[in-house]
């Protein structure tokens, strides 16, 4: 039995090792981790999918190409929120992995090029231009890791407004819940007000 536990335990500790090498090394399976986590927030926010939001949905531009979005969170009104998940893991572990002060500055460097990177690139998307859903003002940023964020915000204190200029709101799942559950409570009212409505209606037929 002690044996079959130490073999268990070597399994688990070579999981947790390869799932740790995959979310810092690979950038599709940080993805997908990303992705996850905003899905989660989704849930727990009290949206139900393919009800309040789509995820993965194609449009196309004005010039006709297509894009895939993310996550699509619909309003009353037919009015949408655009969400982008993007993680950024490698570089900040990294960071907090060692000690060396220079190496440590060398891999914050990175980890905040990474975060502008992604800035950059979800910015010159220029999802507003999507005529097929109701232009979003701003596009939501979501950076899964809310540590890696805070420590960006603190080197760069001017990220935020940096990205607003490009149309980018940068959340994190303390931000993106509480705006989630905003919406939320949003569409419940909704739906009590056309419920009224419909009461009224009846009333008025009988």
């Amino acid at each position: 039995e002690i044996k079959h536990l130490k073999e268990l335990n070597v399994q688990i500790t070579k999981e947790a090792e390869n799932l740790t090498k995959a979310l810092k090394g690979d950038s599709k399976a940080q993805g997908n981790w990303g992705e996850m986590q905003l899905e989660l927030i989704l849930e727990k926010a009290g949206l139900q999918k393919d009800v309040h939001y789509y995820k993965e949905q194609n449009f196309k531009n004005e010039e006709g190409a297509n894009q895939r979005l993310d996550y699509i969170v619909k309003l009353p009104d037919n009015k949408t929120l655009v969400l982008d998940s993007k993680v950024s893991l490698t570089a900040y572990s990294n960071f907090f992995n060692t000690e060396d002060e220079d190496t440590q500055a060398q891999y914050l460097k990175e980890h905040l090029l990474s975060i502008n990177k992604h800035i950059k690139d979800l910015g010159e998307r220029n999802y507003q231009q999507l005529y097929e859903i109701t232009q979003p003002d701003y596009v939501m940023m979501f950076v899964a890791n809310e540590p890696a964020l805070t420590l960006a915000l603190k080197e760069d204190p001017e990220l935020y407004e940096k990205a607003l200029n490009k149309n980018i709101v940068l959340v994190s799942t303390t931000t993106l819940l509480a705006t989630m559950r905003t919406i939320s409570y949003i569409w419940k009212q909704d739906l009590q007000n056309k419920n009224a409505l419909e009461i009224a209606r009846q009333a008025g037929s009988l």
